[in-house]
């Protein structure tokens, strides 16, 4: 069997510290891009996780959402939206858990990569989930028969945000033809989709509450009197308020 060069280069990166969980995630240019979704052991390519992403310096699974297990970020969140002003109310918004998506997939053109993770927004799963549940396409993941998609990104004119549009290719296409290396190749790549549940780092209840309470102390909002419409003779906000209730429960 001659030297799979794959697996050398994956060795090499490990060594070399490149092998980290950024690599394993895939994000569209601006333009088009063309992927397959790969098919999964439980038939499910299309899996759901909540984060946290503006509470501290980086984002997090939300405890509640994911796992079941008390989040004190929803708490408080939760406080401020039934307590607060408007304002607190918005800033409530910013901290509710959002929610993300993510499919496992082989980009055309770099299937040297292997199987990716590629993380999405509600608009493109319901897009995504359309294209599967139309007839005229069956297993769009099936890795003999099945639909590359065509993913067109970027920000129109005018637009504050960039948008995803997503085709499925009518012509059916297997997952490996000969050019990527066949069956053979497409054995290994199965073999190694990444396990979504294990790129992102589960955070204890009490650990939570420590991001919850230094982002607090650090945060502008926490010691400006008039941020969110308290009265200038009340010495607490609502924020402060409603940390403090938290804490006495």
């Amino acid at each position: 069997m001659a030297l799979n060069l794959d697996k050398m280069k994956a060795k090499l990166d490990a060594l070399s510290g490149k092998d980290s969980a950024k690599r394993q995630f895939w994000r569209p240019d601006d333009g088009e891009s063309n992927i397959r979704i790969v098919p999964t052991s439980d038939g499910d390519p299309f899996k759901e996780k909540y984060f946290h992403y503006n509470v501290g310096t980086s984002g997090f699974l939300c405890p509640k959402r994911n796992f079941g297990d008390d989040c004190p970020v929803c708490d408080f969140a939760n406080k401020l939206w039934r307590d607060g002003t408007e304002e607190s109310k918005s800033q409530a918004k910013d901290m509710f858990a959002k929610q993300r998506f993510f499919s496992p997939v082989l980009v055309r053109g770099e299937e040297a990569e292997g199987v990716r993770i590629w993380g999405y927004g509600k608009m493109a799963y319901e897009k995504l989930l359309m294209i599967v549940l139309d007839p005229d396409y069956g297993d769009i993941t099936d890795s003999e028969d099945g639909n590359d998609l065509k993913i067109m990104y970027g920000k129109p004119a005018g637009a504050s945000f960039p948008r995803t549009d997503i085709r499925a290719r009518p012509r059916k296409t297997p997952l490996c033809d000969d050019a990527v290396g066949g069956d053979e190749r497409c054995a290994e790549l199965l073999d190694t989709i990444p396990d979504i549940d294990n790129l992102f780092e589960k955070k204890t209840t009490p650990e939570v509450h420590s991001i919850l309470e230094q982002f607090l102390s650090s945060s502008p909002e926490s010691n400006d009197l008039e941020k969110f419409g308290e009265s200038k003779k009340d010495p607490t906000t609502a924020i402060e308020n409603a940390f403090n209730d938290l804490l006495n429960a």
